[in-house]
């Protein structure tokens, strides 16, 4: 499913230097592919998408006058309005190209920021992107464009005349930037007050990764019969949802999911980004989902890896790491014959389809034998009146033996994962209200 239309027609272009493209991780046609992609996810119709080769960029203008010349026609016959420029513009080229096309241009940290405006829905997340909005805006009060007029959600990138933030000054920029970081400081006091109640609860955590699109919301919603929104859209969801994951074991996790990573991150972005994977620096297991029938699978895996290991998640360490080779219904039959049976072969990878519900079995096993691997075995006495405690164990952890002796006395063998051991201790601890 793609997003409706709403009428505004679009140019995408992704200009790419020549020396640089066969050292690129991904071909310009790809890169290309997900800037048309990131256009649709805010309804843009697109009239045409062109990989434009530079030699050099060009100061003023980015591009050749050449190709900006060769454009025009097109942007006049098809009556286009925004031209989507897949790369960073400054301010100055945004102003000449916007004066040689007559039409509104935006790069590809205004359309991601646009995006995220729209997504948004926590008030860190909504705050965050405002923040990351003002910061790039502020260096571009040069105009208005008084020749769109449609107001629209999101951020204003694409709205009409009459919006605030194109007419602010910068005075007035600078204030709203101290107010928002000020209200961020108390929103995440607030998350982690949430975070260390969490911690409480004694049930591990298993984040979901991934590329945007790579299905993470509908196997979200498949494992714990949720209804998170789960469009065939970049950046369908942005902020991180939890929801109770039952395990084979009888055993229950706690399953997170999380925004979708993209390339090439616009830095006014990073702070918000990274606070929404704050959750997956908590998580017992992190789950990676890939979309292997996506050309660039590989890329994008590439791109997961990088951002997980500038949080510190890296390959080896301590925290388990499975993936989740998502979309195999969509390959043809011997490729996904061929991903099975290099799944079963790879204790930390399955092959499944979130659509169909192939291998979720098996990924729930997996799962539930990794959090297994965590669990402490402790040898318990408890006495046998208190049953409140005998319950507790029996429903946070897996009893591996037990024997009462003739002293009313209950010598118990537990596993129990770090997070129910830790809760475990503190409640024998406290000693009972009277």
């Amino acid at each position: 499913m793609t997003a409706p239309s709403d009428g505004r027609r679009a140019v995408v272009l992704h200009p790419y230097l020549k020396r640089q493209a066969a050292e690129a991780r991904r071909a310009p046609e790809a890169r290309l592919d997900e800037a048309a992609g990131l256009a649709r996810a805010i309804g843009l119709d697109i009239a045409h998408r062109e990989a434009v080769p530079l030699g050099r960029m060009r100061p003023g203008s980015l591009i050749g006058e050449g190709k900006i010349e060769a454009l025009k026609p097109l942007i006049e016959a098809e009556h286009v309005e925004v031209v989507v420029i897949d790369a960073v513009v400054s301010p100055v080229q945004q102003r000449n190209l916007e004066k040689a096309w007559k039409a509104k241009v935006i790069d590809r940290t205004g359309l991601i920021l646009e995006i995220f405006g729209e997504r948004a829905r926590t008030r860190e997340g909504r705050l965050q992107v405002e923040l990351a909005h003002l910061t790039y805006q502020r260096s571009r009060l040069v105009r208005s464009w008084t020749h769109l007029e449609r107001q629209r959600g999101g951020f204003g990138f694409l709205g009409g005349p009459g919006e605030s933030q194109l007419e602010m000054d910068r005075r007035l920029i600078g204030e709203r930037i101290v107010k928002i970081k000020r209200e961020l400081e108390g929103v995440v006091q607030t998350r982690e007050l949430h975070r260390k109640s969490r911690r409480k609860v004694p049930y591990p955590i298993v984040a979901l990764v991934g590329y945007t699109n790579a299905g993470k919301s509908t196997l979200f919603n498949t494992l714990t019969r949720a209804e998170v929104l789960a469009e065939d859209l970049l950046f369908a969801t942005l902020d991180p949802t939890m929801r109770q994951l039952p395990l084979p074991s009888g055993h229950k996790a706690i399953l997170s999911d999380t925004v979708g990573f993209i390339s090439d991150l616009p830095h006014q972005l990073v702070a918000a980004f990274r606070a929404t994977l704050e959750e997956v620096l908590e998580a017992d297991i992190i789950l990676h989902v890939r979309d292997v029938s996506h050309p660039d699978a590989e890329a994008q895996a590439a791109d997961v890896r990088d951002v997980l290991t500038e949080l510190g998640i890296a390959d080896g360490s301590e925290r388990p790491l499975l993936e989740a080779l998502n979309k195999i219904d969509r390959l043809p039959p011997e490729e996904a014959a061929e991903l099975r049976n290099r799944a079963r072969r790879d204790p930390d990878t399955v092959a499944i389809s979130a659509i169909t519900g192939e291998g979720l079995d098996d990924l729930l096993h997996r799962i539930d034998e990794r959090l297994g691997r965590g669990r402490t075995v402790v040898d318990l006495d408890i006495d046998l009146a208190d049953g409140a405690t005998l319950a507790w164990l029996y429903r946070h952890g897996e009893v591996v033996s037990r024997r009462d002796d003739e002293a009313g006395v209950a010598h118990l063998k537990v596993g129990l994962e770090p997070s129910a051991l830790a809760r475990f201790e503190r409640r024998r601890a406290t000693p009972p209200a009277h």
